[in-house]
This record gives C-alpha cells, sequence and structure tokens, in this order.
C-alpha cells in the first residue's frame, strides 16, 4: 500500500464515523471504567484518549470508574483482611477509609491524564453535592458494613459541569441520610448515574468481549440485543457469573431512559472507538425495543 492508499485508508475510516459524530453530537454518554484496563498502564492512556476524543467531537463524556483491584492492594498493604459476601466486599470503618483514599487517589490520576491531553477535567465523588444517597445494601441478608445501594441521584453538580465545559470523573462513594460514607459498586453508579442524566449511551469497558448466547462458547459473541431478548437471555439461564448483575443494570438503565448500552472488552485497545465509530463495532449494544440498529448484518 503507497502513502496515498493509507491516506486515503484514514479518509474512510473518518467518513465512516461521520454518521456517529453528528447522531450523538452534544449527547450525553456515561462510561464505566473498570476492570485490567484501570491497571495496565497502557491500556489505560488507550482509554482516557479515546474519551477525550469523543468530548474533542462533541460528545458530553463522564468518566465513572471503580478501583476494586486497587483497593484489595492497600487493603493487604497495610496489613487489614479482605473478605467477600456473594461477590460484595465486606467494608468495616477502616476498609472504608482505605476504599475513599484509595478511590479519590484514583480518580485524581484520570483527571491528570485528561488534563495532559488538553481537556478540563474534575473529579468528584458522590459526597459531592449530595449526588449519590444510599440506604445500607445487604448482601445474602447479610449486614457488610458501609456498602451502599444507591437510593437518589441528584445530577446538579454532573450538569454544572458539563455545561462548563469539564469532563467529569466519578468515583462511587455516596453519604446516607446521617451524612455516612458508604462505597458503591461502580457499575450500579453507573448506571444510576446514566439514568440520571438522560444518557444517549452508556458504555462498559470489561474483561471479556461482550455477551455471549452460550456463556461457554466465545464465538457466540453477540453484537446487538433488544431489551426482550436480553431478558430472554437471562431468564433462560444462557447468563452467568459476574455478567448476571451487569445485564441486569443495563436492562434497567434502558428501561429508565438510557437509549443504548455497550459492553465491550477493555483490554482491547482503543476499544470505546472501535465500538462508538465503526459499522461492526467489537462487543455488545443493547438497545430498547424499536430502537434503530447501526451493526451490518454479517457481524
Amino acid at each position: 500500500m503507497n502513502n496515498l492508499d493509507n491516506e486515503m485508508a484514514k479518509a474512510q475510516v473518518l467518513i465512516e464515523a461521520l454518521p456517529y459524530i453528528q447522531k450523538f453530537n452534544r449527547k450525553i454518554i456515561v462510561v464505566k471504567y473498570g476492570g485490567s484496563a484501570m491497571v495496565d498502564e497502557e491500556l489505560k492512556k488507550k482509554v482516557i484518549e479515546d474519551v477525550v476524543l469523543l468530548k474533542l467531537v462533541g460528545f458530553k463524556p463522564i468518566i465513572v470508574h471503580g478501583g476494586g483491584k486497587e483497593i484489595s492492594r492497600w487493603v493487604d498493604k497495610v496489613g487489614m483482611e479482605t473478605n467477600f459476601v456473594g461477590g460484595l466486599r465486606v467494608t468495616d470503618a477502616p476498609t472504608m477509609e482505605v476504599a475513599e483514599m484509595v478511590l479519590n487517589k484514583v480518580n485524581k490520576s484520570l483527571v491528570n491524564l485528561i488534563s495532559q491531553l488538553g481537556v478540563k477535567s474534575v473529579g468528584i465523588s458522590g459526597k459531592d453535592g449530595g449526588m449519590l444517597k444510599v440506604d445500607k445494601k445487604l448482601s445474602q441478608g447479610q449486614d457488610i458494613g458501609f456498602v451502599g445501594e444507591i437510593k437518589e441521584v441528584d445530577p446538579k453538580v454532573i450538569y454544572t459541569l458539563l455545561e462548563n465545559d469539564f469532563l467529569p470523573v466519578i468515583c462511587p462513594i455516596g453519604i446516607d441520610d446521617s451524612f455516612n460514607t458508604y462505597n458503591i459498586n461502580a457499575d450500579d453508579a453507573a448506571c444510576a448515574i446514566a439514568r440520571a442524566v438522560n444518557a444517549e449511551k452508556l458504555a462498559f469497558l470489561t474483561d471479556i468481549e461482550g455477551v455471549y448466547r452460550d456463556k461457554d462458547d466465545p464465538d457466540t459473541l453477540i453484537s446487538e440485543l433488544v431489551l426482550d431478548e436480553a431478558e430472554e437471555l437471562i431468564n433462560g439461564g444462557c447468563i452467568g457469573g459476574g455478567m448476571l448483575p451487569k445485564l441486569t443494570n443495563c436492562i434497567d438503565a434502558i428501561r429508565q431512559g438510557v437509549s443504548r448500552v455497550h459492553i465491550m472488552d477493555g483490554r482491547i485497545p482503543h476499544c470505546l472507538l472501535l465500538e462508538i465509530f465503526t459499522n461492526k463495532g467489537i462487543g455488545t449494544a443493547i438497545l430498547n425495543k424499536g430502537a434503530e440498529r447501526f451493526y451490518v448484518a454479517d457481524k
């Protein structure tokens, strides 16, 4: 391929992205950032580049991040034990203190990366502006400490940041009615925030390719699912492991107004751009019944 062919190929990529840029210009997209893409520095850089590009072409991105692996590392580092019940971390007061410190550290590191790319960013937690109000969450009927279930989202501070051209980076910490601090599952936080701001898209970066029709067969990856199909997969026992609560969250988000939810493999460099701006995408898009399908039929 000669130099002109190379340049023409680049132009074709931009033309393919054009209808998506037009459709989602000035629309809010929530990116739930977690998994391996948070601990691999090269992947982290590429995710942030993707989000910054979304911002610069006219999207209004919001990052909601986790930090479970980093919290576990620091809990071990200070000589405390890590215990889980039903997949949720038992969070006593000392563990909550460590979790909040770690999540704020992660938060500001992401803000710094975004700033290096020339975009204004502000890192906040769900405590800021009383954004995330929670009740205590039980796991399998057990009290697991300061783990919160979101009951209310006040998006005023998010809208203020977006209106002033900042890219919000949110860590999943909330408060109860007595102003106690609680850790929140980042998937839950991303879904609740996406609903509260009427996001056009909610994108999950995970450590798997997407949703499989057969959870034991990676060749059964599904490109697009309408709401009814997603519910059938869950009811039919086709979804297992960590994907079950994630897909349930996705369904709930769409029922409450989010237009499209994308589940994609964050281990693939520039996965956000590939999923959002190309005809074939790379993960699974979940959409409401009757919504426009974007991807080509042979995917």
